[in-house]
């Protein structure tokens, strides 16, 4: 629900579940089996379908194959490592042609009279990994957006297994597949990552600014929330685990992001996650300056 000097405005639908210490649902708004597109929201599950295909990256990396990023000289030198690392470069990227997610990071591009590039879109760490893992495994570089070439049967395969079931796979705003599964599904496969605290849980946690950049709130979010893995995607998808076992899964019905972190932040403290920064909640602006805001009403039974 927004708010703007005291009226209620617009009000966004979705469902949301949240996962108990011993993963029982402790409590679902909507349908928790509601099938989803899980977006950016599936990167950490891919990297961990890529590592078990023998992808090694270190920390900072492996963050970056799990990011959604600004496109800050950070993470654009962090991708080119990681194509280095596997013998490649930029050329090698077949993800759509963007400009950074960052602002800042665009306007001194543009000042510099560079374009819209694979490396600049905000998944080029995951389909960077990609093809150092077609690399390692022998397989062509070329057509690794094909939902037919080796890696991407490998990563459907792995979703398919860690969240009980993908019904369809589409094509993400990057290129590469995406899949459907149930939201119910991604919490649980989320879950897991950060029960077993392996190398993607690691790698996200100890580096949040990579995963998102230093004002978003994927990464405001972890910073926030010691020990969270936390990854957002687009049209309104939210995952978010602790390593007790809680996990929340979220999908905003109309995709709207504004309405992704209010909902999150309420979910986590449903589950008696103590999440400190009120901060994180979006703003709703008049001429300026701060007039209302994007909270959220989740019932749970």
């Amino acid at each position: 629900m927004t708010s703007r000097s005291g009226v209620d405005e617009s009000l966004h639908h979705g469902v949301a579940v949240g996962l108990a210490p011993n993963g029982s649902v402790a409590f679902a708004a909507g349908d928790p089996e509601l099938p989803i597109y899980a977006r950016s929201a599936a990167k950490p599950l891919q990297a961990q379908a890529m590592i078990a295909a023998g992808l090694q990256l270190p920390a900072d990396l492996l963050a970056l194959a799990c990011a959604s990023h600004d496109g800050r000289p950070e993470h654009i030198a962090g991708v080119r490592r990681i194509l280095a690392g596997a013998g490649l470069d930029d050329t090698a990227l077949d993800n759509t042609p963007t400009w950074p997610v960052d602002p800042d990071a665009t306007a001194e591009l543009i000042r510099a009279g560079a374009a819209p590039t694979s490396l600049l879109q905000n998944c080029s760490g995951k389909h960077a990994a990609m093809l150092a893992t077609s690399v390692i495994n022998g397989w062509p570089t070329a057509g690794y957006l094909d939902v037919d070439h080796p890696v991407q049967t490998l990563i459907a395969e792995h979703l398919d297994a860690v969240t009980g079931g993908v019904s369809h796979i589409g094509i993400d705003g990057c290129g590469a597949p995406t899949p459907v599964c149930s939201l119910h599904g991604v919490a649980r496969a989320v879950r897991r990552l950060a029960l077993e605290a392996g190398p993607v849980y690691r790698a996200m946690t100890e580096h949040p600014e990579l995963v998102g950049g230093p004002t978003r709130d994927v990464t405001r979010l972890m910073r926030a929330v010691p020990g969270l893995l936390a990854k957002e995607g687009a049209e309104g998808v939210y995952v978010a685990a602790l390593p007790d076992g809680r996990a929340v899964a979220l999908k905003i019905a109309d995709g709207a992001n504004r309405a992704r972190v209010p909902v999150m932040v309420a979910a986590l403290r449903t589950l008696g996650v103590e999440v400190p920064d009120d901060s994180l909640i979006e703003s709703v602006l008049g001429h300026g300056r701060r007039v209302g805001t994007v909270r959220s009403i989740v019932s749970t039974p």
